[in-house]
């Protein structure tokens, strides 16, 4: 998940007249919170100017509507180019990394607040999507094909069903799990799916 920093390092900077760095955070800071909160349906961009101490006209000049702007909120919180994406260890990092980040409740409400927009404003799920089939899907993709060149997947395991079922689980915790799980009972739930396709992780120090 961004941090403040993160958005208002990448907040957006359009060409023309320079635009205020504060407003521009303050705007998709404001958006994502409220979307958090209550949903896209619900979220106005008069709410979304009153609580980022801006008018509205201002939110206009940036973006054309509400959907524009929570679809910038969302990309900026689920960017694809974080240069602190590397990869993992192994797959136990993966899932300890994973587990880690949906454990923490307001990504948790995000989350279900993006895949619940799918018929609505399909233009948040299509950038949440966007944001996860790039190079941080390649990076999953990878740690799986490790894994099974390291032979702690079946040789036979298709990767690609792994990770697209991976993907369905992420959606299946949010919504069949209880929000107070630790990050260690989230783990145990991914290695347990992975126990499904063979998954046998390799003994430490071998």
């Amino acid at each position: 998940m961004m941090t403040t920093d993160d958005l208002a390092a990448r907040a957006p900077r359009p060409a023309g007249r320079p635009r205020s760095q504060e407003a521009d955070l303050a705007i998709l800071t404001a958006a994502l919170d409220l979307l958090i909160e209550q949903g896209a349906t619900q979220t106005s961009i008069e709410q979304v100017a009153k609580r980022a101490g801006v008018t509205r006209a201002t939110v206009y000049r940036r973006y054309a509507d509400k959907t524009a702007l929570l679809v910038q909120a969302l990309q900026l919180a689920h960017h694809d180019d974080d240069p602190a994406l590397t990869g993992w260890r192994d797959l136990d990092h993966m899932f300890a990394d994973w587990a880690g980040h949906i454990s923490v409740p307001r990504n948790r409400v995000l989350l279900r607040r993006v895949f619940g927009t799918v018929d609505d404003y399909p233009e948040l799920i299509r950038a949440y999507h966007e944001a996860n089939t790039g190079r941080r899907a390649a990076v999953v993709r990878e740690a799986l094909r490790l894994a099974r060149d390291r032979g702690e997947l079946p040789a036979h395991v298709d990767v690609d069903v792994v990770q697209d079922v991976l993907s369905s689980a992420v959606i299946g915790h949010l919504v069949g799990r209880p929000d107070d799980q630790s990050t260690e009972q989230i783990k145990a739930y991914f290695l347990t799916i992975m126990k499904q396709f063979g998954y046998r992780p390799a003994t430490k120090g071998t």
